[in-house]
Order: C-alpha cells, then structure tokens, then sequence
C-alpha cells in the first residue's frame, strides 16, 4: 500500500491511555452516547474534529515568544498581517479568537432576514447564525456530492451552476444575499472545489450582484487538490493557486484551527475597505481591538508561520497521503466510504454500513459510539442529528441526504500505526454489524442546526 512518510521527525511526546470496554461503555452511559460529552481523558485516539488538534512546529513555538501583548499597534498583528496577505492576496485584515467568531461577523453582514444563502454545503455554525437570523441557508452541491456512494470524481465540492442559476430565477436575485463557497467542502468528506467552479460561480454572482464569500479553514488542502487534479496548475506555487481562488471573492473566513496550524484563532478577510470598517467595530464589540481580536500575541506569532508552513508541498503531500491511507485501509476491509477520499478526513457512510438501521434511528451516530465503545476511538456524526432540520410548519422531521461517521485526521498528531487501529476496529464492528440497533434522540437544544453539540440518546 502506497504511503507517504512524515516530512518531520518527533520531538515531543504526549501519553495517551488505553481504557477497558466495560469502562467506555459506561462512559458512553454517562454522556447520554454523545462523543461531545465524553472527557478527553477517556479517550484513546481523537477523531472527533480536525479543528484546534494541530501539533504546532518548532518554528511556531519559538515565534510565540515574540509575543507583542500590546493592546493596539501590536506588532505581533502586522506580522500576522502580512502572513495573511501573502497567503489570501487581500489587504484587509481582522483577527478574531477563532472561526465562529468570524463567522458570526459575516453572517451579520452578509445574511439577511428572509433571504436566500448559497452555498456548496454550509456548515454547522453557519446555519446556526442563519436559523437564529431568520436568513435561509441552501446546500446546492453538485449531485454527486449528495451521494456517498457516488463514483469518485476530482472535484465533489463544486457548486452546480444550474442550481444556482434556477434557485435566483425562482426567488429573485434580491432575494439572494450572498454566496458561501466552502473549501474544502466539509459535510460531503473534505470535497475540493475547482477553481474553474469557483471562477464560474463568482461571474455568475456577479452578474446579479451577490456578494462572494470563501469559507477558507482548509484552503490549502482545497488548493494542494486543485494543484493535483486540475488542469494547467500542475506547476503553480500553492500560494499562487491561494492568491487565485480569493480573486474570485469580495470577503473570505478563516478558522486558523485548521489549515492554521494552531490551537486557537479565527480570520475575517476582505478586499472591501467599507466591509472592513464594519468588521472592526463588530469585532471591537465581541472580540477586542481590530489589532488583536481577541487573540493574544503570541497565538497571532505562531499562525502568521502556521499558514505559511501549511503552504509547504511537502506538507500536503503527506498531510493528504495520510487522510488516503487511512482511505485505504478501510475499503481493504470491505468498508464503505465516500470516495475519493478529502483533505482531512475519512467519512464512513452509515447507511451502507447499517443498512437495517433507519436514519431516523441515527445510524451514524450510533457507529460512532460503537467505534468508541470497540476501541476508544471518538469519530463524530454527520447525518440525522448534525444536519437534520424541522419543517417550519407542520414541525416535522427532514433528514439530510448524506448520512455519514466523520473521522478526523488531526495534522501532525497521529502516526500510521494509530490509523490502523481505527481500520482494525471498524473490521470488528463491520464483521458483526447486524447485531447492532439504532438510537432515539432524548435531548435537543433550541437551534436545532447546533443540538448535536449537546443532544442526549438512547440504545433501542
């Protein structure tokens, strides 16, 4: 099997503990077999998000002590400044103390109450800001990209242009208020978008004046795949192919914990000088002063080299090789996948594992807890819980299309042999799958875009 060797050798080390199954069980118990509440300290390999799980490098933990703690004009924030410039090819720039936070910005700014937001597939946070507006968010991804046993193909985050063209013909471009693209695409396994499509859905937005936004926590990845598998980029820097797909926006987001390379911090980014000037006084209201928004300095130090060491081909290359071999493991193993594998993950289609489960009987979600209660292994849903909704009128149920176990592969933490334990564990648990039922929902928050933080089950 093909792999790529680390582009780094260990200096420090971390313990992480082995439990018993009879342990993780009644940890599950206790958690109402939510993965959100399990303690990390009972849980052997982390999967549960690849976001804020980095391993920083010596580089980023020696800039942290150039720290400038200054509560305006810190220099910490212009260096920072200029790493974001380089990266983004854009002038203006809003720290915050992390991705939400920027994300919460550009909804206020972007996201209006009864209108419509495109978007490849919003995420989790984005629809929570949305359902709490009052703006509709609508997922309108290529086809293939709703199928998680659909044929591998390059490009699975794309947006489908006649979707998009028919939805503005149906409600009316006023009725549009802004276009999301998010790369990679999160909810479908880590799916790259083209630049092509990112080019084309930028002139058709343009063309009815709605603003562009870039959800960029894993431009890298997105770019390094474009580098890979799209024609006429075989031989661009990954900073040139970064600088082109933020051309195509007025405004992009930034959750550093990812393609970052750090454990905190968020990123509001524009070329609009009026959209920044609102940024910074939303960000002096909830975050702090425009010149550290709610980071410290030196967490702005060791994301300024962050993002330029996520540039690094030899980073991605190993990066995505990982993600591909742990791919590879599991359909060795007769384990259904979405195909081709993403940028940061591996998504296990809960459907065709479980297919005797219903999906309102949360299939996903409960192969999460048996891949915990098998092996202490935390993974997380992404299907019925995380992205279902409720008919506004009748208060109905409405299940997604994609029913997915999301196992996040954290960048720089975990070695080959980690990813084999998961392949063994998922083997076991596929071996006997017939054996196991599925769950009911107990407990839901109030915004049910965001209740699989916090929702309690049950084992029927």
């Amino acid at each position: 099997m093909e792999y790529i060797p680390e582009p780094f050798r260990i200096k420090m080390v971390e313990p992480i503990h082995k439990t018993t199954k009879e342990y993780r069980q009644q940890c599950l118990k206790e958690a109402q077999y939510n993965a959100f509440r399990l303690k990390a300290r009972d849980v052997y390999i982390d999967c549960i998000t690849d976001s804020g799980t980095s391993a920083m490098s010596q580089n980023q933990w020696a800039a942290m002590f150039m720290g400038d703690e200054s509560y305006a004009g810190a220099e910490s924030f212009y260096r920072l400044e200029a790493s974001v410039q380089d990266v983004f090819g854009m002038p203006y720039v809003q720290p915050t103390h992390q991705g939400r936070a920027a994300d919460y910005i550009m909804a206020q700014l972007y996201a209006k109450k009864g209108k419509y937001a495109i978007g490849n597939m919003h995420f989790d946070t984005f629809r929570g800001n949305a359902e709490v507006m009052g703006a509709y968010p609508v997922d309108l991804c290529i086809d293939e990209g709703f199928d998680a046993a659909s044929d591998p193909l390059p490009f699975k985050g794309n947006i489908d242009l006649n979707k998009m063209q028919a939805l503005i013909d149906e409600k009316g471009a006023d009725n549009v208020c802004v276009v999301i693209i998010t790369v990679t695409c999160n909810n479908n396994g880590g799916q790259p978008v083209s630049m092509q499509n990112i080019r084309e859905v930028s002139a058709l937005a343009k063309k009815y004046n709605i603003p562009v936004v870039i959800d960029s926590a894993r431009l890298a990845e997105n770019a390094w795949f474009i580098k890979q598998r799209e024609p006429g980029y075989e031989n661009k820097e990954i900073k040139e192919i970064t600088r082109e797909m933020f051309s195509y926006c007025e405004t992009a987001t930034m959750s550093s914990k990812k393609d970052g390379l750090v454990n905190i911090g968020g990123l509001f980014v524009t070329r609009s000088e009026d959209v920044y000037h609102q940024a910074n006084q939303m960000a002096i209201v909830h975050e702090g002063f425009i010149t550290y928004g709610g980071m410290s300095g030196r967490d702005m130090e060791a994301l300024a080299v962050g993002l330029q060491e996520a540039c690094e081909d030899s980073y991605l290359e190993y990066r995505t090789g990982q993600v591909k071999f742990l791919g590879d493991l599991l359909m060795e193993r007769g384990i259904p996948i979405i195909q081709p594998t993403g940028g940061h993950g591996v998504y296990v289609d809960g459907r065709r594992f479980f297919p005797h489960i219903p999906q309102h009987e949360f299939p996903s979600q409960r192969l999460v807890c048996a891949l915990y209660e098998e092996s202490g292994v935390r993974a997380v849903e992404i299907g019925a819980c995380a992205f279902g909704s409720k008919d506004p009128v009748t208060g109905e149920d409405i299940f997604p299309e994609l029913e997915t176990m999301r196992i996040c592969v954290n960048r720089r933490v975990y070695t080959s042999d980690h990813l084999r334990v998961i392949a063994d564990a998922l083997a076991r648990i596929y071996e006997r799958r017939d054996q196991y039922k599925g769950m009911k929902i107990v407990y839901e928050g109030p915004i049910v875009s965001l209740r699989h933080f916090t929702a309690g089950f049950e084992l029927l």
